[in-house]
């Protein structure tokens, strides 16, 4: 049971991390109210889930321009030359903002397009993401006693 719970964790938080409209958070809150898991092993799987469907997104954006001139591509030149104008503007720190919701995603594949290191994307968007599970964790379980 407890493989289940940590696979669909996982699961939810990799998908919640790429353009896939999922809640990991309400999974993650679910569990945590059960109080049968370790909280830390909680943590630690969503936000591996998460970090690496963002890895997915940067990925994806390292390849996306190849298809830009494409009939079919989803983005139009406009707005994309807006997003790496953005990107470009605010830079790598951006990525702080990966957790939050509608732009988070998008900014993840951004990073990949304006080809931002790897390592530098992954350090950056682990602490976001880790970040704000930490802090879901202490307001679901009122405060930081479970540390």
């Amino acid at each position: 049971m407890e493989l289940m719970a940590f696979a669909g964790l996982f699961l939810s938080a990799f998908g919640a991390a790429t353009l896939l409209p999922l809640q990991s958070e309400a999974v993650l809150v679910g569990l945590l109210l059960q109080a049968e898991y370790s909280v830390a092993a909680l943590l630690v799987i969503a936000t591996l889930g998460n970090v690496l469907g963002s890895a997915v997104n940067w990925w994806l954006g390292t390849y996306i321009e190849h298809w830009r001139h494409r009939r079919w591509f989803p983005v139009s030149p406009e707005k994309l030359a807006k997003a790496q104008a953005g990107y470009h503007r605010y830079g790598r720190w951006s990525l702080l903002l990966s957790w939050v919701p509608v732009i988070g995603d998008p900014l993840t594949v951004m990073a990949g397009v304006m080809k931002e290191p790897f390592w530098s994307f992954l350090a950056i968007v682990t602490v976001a993401k880790a970040g704000r599970y930490l802090v879901l964790t202490g307001l679901t379980l009122g405060g930081l006693q479970w540390l």
